[in-house]
């Protein structure tokens, strides 16, 4: 799958919170944003279909 690099601005909690989960499950910041948008999509996709 191809990656493109973006640039966003998020609130210092929410990258304090993200950092706090990267260092727990062992991934990059990225991966770790990349997985949380991920679910969030997969979770509003579901919920379209009903």
């Amino acid at each position: 799958m191809a990656k493109e690099k973006v640039s966003i601005t998020l609130d210092a909690q929410v990258i304090e919170r993200i950092k706090e989960i990267s260092e727990m499950e062992d991934r990059s910041f990225s991966q770790c944003v990349n997985m949380i948008l991920k679910r969030y999509i997969k979770a509003v996709d579901k919920k379209m279909k009903k």
